[in-house]
């Protein structure tokens, strides 16, 4: 670009000169030579004017005879050799001077232009090069990841399988035992144990079938039963023996909560709940 306006500058430093020195003269010789041309165009456009003939019928052949006679003179042009306008080498050099400085000036537009598309272009390239490392670096991160959720399920065996099977039992035998505890609560507030009273009198003891001490209470019967349905689902029965007392029995079968075997009335299950 600096050779450009240096070559410029140097060109119109040159004109500069040569405007000077150019004389009246050959201006004045240029413009008449200009104007006989002119007035030599204008008389060959009316002669061609006025020896046009007149439309003729047929369409067609006038345009066969036009064909003709612009081939006839592309031939005759062809044969002329091309001459300059002016003889004088201070007007042509005038009017290559001026011509050249013309080109010049469109040329640094030209390039202005470019110049300006390059830095446009080298911007969006940048960005974009800048969006694909971005997208990149996405792309690795995701499949890091893929690899390590794929080597943490590899390393996951039987026996971490089986630690989180413990874990959950743990969990519920916990809940289980929380549930007893609230169960034992309730049943102490609203099924209280009846009180043991020692009896020398074993006629009475017998008839009246006194709770003894060593009968379990309401609330193992309860659990007994729900240990038996979850360990056991196959067989959810228990058998009944002198330990548990009978109107505890009764309490479980009215309510609903037990029922009995359909076979065996010694024997009794917790009731399915839905």
């Amino acid at each position: 670009m600096a050779e450009v306006k240096a070559g410029v500058a140097a060109k119109e430093a040159l004109s500069e000169a040569l405007s000077e020195a150019l004389s009246e003269a050959a201006f004045s010789e240029l413009m008449e030579q200009c104007e006989d041309q002119f007035t030599q165009l204008e008389k060959l456009q009316n002669e061609i004017i006025l020896s046009e003939p007149d439309a003729c019928e047929n369409p067609q052949d006038q345009a066969v005879n036009r064909l003709m006679a612009t081939e006839a003179e592309l031939k005759q042009w062809l044969t002329v050799e091309p001459k300059l306008l002016a003889s004088n080498s201070k007007v042509l050099l005038k009017a290559g001077k001026e011509e050249m400085l013309k080109l010049c000036s469109e040329l640094e537009m030209v390039l202005s232009c470019q110049e300006a598309k390059r830095d446009k272009l080298k911007e969006t390239k940048e960005l974009e090069q800048k969006w694909l490392e971005e997208k990149q670096q996405v792309l690795i991160a995701a499949k890091n990841h893929v690899e390590r959720i794929k080597m943490e399920k590899e390393k996951a065996s039987e026996h971490s399988i089986l630690l989180d099977t413990k874990g959950k039992i743990q969990k519920l035998n916990v809940y289980q035992k929380r549930l007893m505890e609230c169960l034992s609560d309730v049943l102490e507030k609203h099924v209280p144990l009846p009180q043991y009273e020692p009896s020398t009198n074993k006629k009475k003891k017998s008839n009246t079938q006194e709770f003894d001490k060593d009968m379990i209470s309401l609330n193992e019967i309860l659990e007994l039963l729900m240990n038996k349905t979850l360990n056991t689902p196959h067989d959810p029965y228990i058998t009944i023996d002198n330990t548990f007392w009978p109107p505890y029995i009764e309490l479980l079968l009215r309510y609903g909560i037990a029922v009995r075997h359909q076979e065996s009335n010694f024997k009794i299950r917790l009731e399915t709940f839905l």
